[in-house]
């Protein structure tokens, strides 16, 4: 994809604060607010900007622990993978998964209210699951960094 400087001063603006208007955006791309947002549509059409998302407290909101589970199944065929990643996609309490090179096939993020709701999780959810091998799992204990995106070079 063919980004210029003002795509990409778009994307980097939208990412950090994705609640901003098009007049704010184009004032501080140096656009006048019809083209901008047509960058912005065109941005959205070709797949850059793949949605708008609030960035929510998990501990406020009720899920203050976060578990990572490194996943190894028993089969890597594509339909295995295929079925382990619908599998994982049908509990909402998974909200990231990774598949991996090297001897763990996936690693996921978990979240849960309690460690009791996460051992459940993972002992009627997880480990029972069709071709899965073996789970191992860390329990989060603090995060130093997390910021979601992609570092937007902006020239």
């Amino acid at each position: 994809m063919s980004l210029d400087h003002i795509d990409r001063h778009i994307l980097s603006l939208l990412q950090e604060d994705g609640r901003m208007t098009n007049v704010e955006l184009s004032e501080r791309v140096g656009l006048t607010a019809p083209p901008c947002l047509r960058r912005v549509r065109s941005l959205e059409e070709a797949g850059a900007i793949r949605g708008y998302h609030a960035e929510l407290d998990p501990g406020k909101l009720g899920y203050p622990i976060t578990v990572f589970a490194m996943v190894s199944l028993r089969s890597q065929a594509e339909h295995d993978l295929a079925a382990f990643e619908t599998h994982v996609a049908s509990i909402a309490e998974i909200r990231e998964c990774h598949m991996l090179n090297g001897e763990i096939d996936f690693i996921l993020k978990i979240v849960a209210p309690d460690l009791k709701s996460f051992q459940e999780i993972l002992t009627t959810h997880l480990t029972p699951a069709p071709n899965v091998a073996s789970v191992k799992t860390s329990l989060t204990i603090r995060t130093a960094k997390s910021i979601p995106g992609i570092p937007v070079q902006v020239d």
